[in-house]
């Protein structure tokens, strides 16, 4: 194979921007090939907009058996990304998905498992991955020049959405049909990094999710988490959808320095003596360890959506290693799942995640909704919104 030929689930927001740079040759080695929406509004712009280069299904049994694939890139709305992602493996199809994984834990285990067995190349659309801040500030984590993790902060605030937003979709910012609100629809991406970063995974978290505080929806729009790690060190999380301006600033403070990404820089602050050392050595009464204030060069640009579209391909040509693999989806979620549950049972909650419990907490949050909206679904500009 020289080329993969890839269709698109589910041809919305995100799954527009993917289509148009697959469409204008932007991923060298892809194709795309086919696209699989099932709103007959949504079908006929399409046929006018691609014409006969790219062929439209709106039946997805034909879509998966045409033989005009070798890969998918799932959009569509988060409940359905386990069911295609698995139904794909089956027919032999490599899998790109758009975050999050899937709404609950349970079911992406589920996709895990068939990816697994499949032996086919499943990635996640973790594009920030592909930020050089991120990823300098995760080789400097690992590479042990923080020294021992004591202190995770991060305010992700800068996610604000308007009424109009929600009301866009019928599915939009509802238990049956999103499964939650700012965690899984904005958040993915910083709950993934949080973990890919250090490597480290709590131990317990404490959530406060306050539920339509700020619009008309019934999922959460504003958050602040606490964790605990086995080793002493604690993390705050705060994110919201209705504050404006916003604050994307994430602190990482360790026993020999201090790392702060925030305005699009990474600044980092590195010990002469570590912390412990100098707090048992030190006999001076007011006084604390030498911190010098280092440039940290940060080399390449985010490649973002493509970047990571193009590693899939790589990896399904050549064997490149990927950014996300997309067994990592479930990481991120587990988090999320974990701030809800926390908020609904009044509680702590341990890891490993009880998802038994957390399943049937969301069945019962879907059973009880009372959100009623029109069928109007319209396709926005995303460009700039995540």
């Amino acid at each position: 194979m020289d080329q993969v030929r890839i269709g698109v689930i589910g041809v919305g927001n995100m799954g527009t921007s993917h289509a148009a740079y697959l469409h204008a040759a932007e991923i060298k080695g892809a194709r795309l090939t086919a696209l699989l929406e099932e709103r007959p509004e949504r079908v006929e712009t399409l046929q006018e907009l691609y014409g006969s280069d790219v062929e439209i299904y709106s039946d997805e049994e034909a879509f998966f058996t045409s033989g005009r694939l070798d890969a998918v890139l799932v959009a569509t709305p988060h409940f359905s990304h386990p069911r295609l992602a698995i139904r794909a493996f089956q027919e032999g199809l490599h899998v790109l998905c758009e975050k999050p994984a899937g709404v609950y834990t349970k079911q992406v285990r589920e996709m895990n498992e068939a990816a697994a067995k499949s032996n086919l190349v499943f990635s996640m659309m973790y594009n920030q991955r592909t930020n050089p801040l991120y990823k300098r500030l995760r080789e400097l984590i690992r590479g042990g020049k923080l020294g021992a993790i004591r202190r995770i902060n991060w305010i992700i605030t800068d996610w604000y959405r308007s009424q109009s937003y929600y009301d866009s979709s019928n599915w939009r910012a509802t238990w049956s049909g999103e499964g939650g609100g700012v965690l899984i629809n904005q958040c993915p991406h910083q709950l993934d990094l949080w973990g890919w970063l250090t490597g480290m995974t709590p131990s317990r978290l404490r959530a406060f999710c306050s539920f339509g505080k700020y619009r008309n929806i019934e999922v959460e729009d504003d958050v602040t988490a606490f964790a605990e790690y086995e080793n002493g060190a604690s993390a705050v999380f705060i994110t919201t959808t209705g504050e404006t301006p916003g604050t994307n600033r994430l602190e990482i403070t360790g026993t020999q320095g201090k790392a702060v990404v925030e305005d699009g820089e990474l600044s980092f602050w590195q010990l002469q003596q570590s912390e412990p050392e100098f707090n048992q050595q030190f006999q001076g009464g007011f006084g604390e360890p030498e911190s010098w204030k280092c440039e940290i060069p940060i080399r390449g640009k985010e490649t973002g959506h493509p970047g990571i579209t193009q590693n899939f391909v790589n990896a399904i040509l050549q064997k490149e290693p990927l950014i996300a693999p997309g067994e990592e989806g479930i990481h991120g979620l587990t988090l999320s799942n974990a701030m809800q549950l926390s908020t609904w049972t009044d509680g702590w909650v341990n890891f490993p995640l009880d998802e038994d419990l957390y399943y049937d907490q969301l069945q019962v949050k879907i059973k009880q909704s009372t959100v009623k909206k029109d069928q109007t679904v319209r396709t926005l500009d995303v460009k700039g919104s995540h």
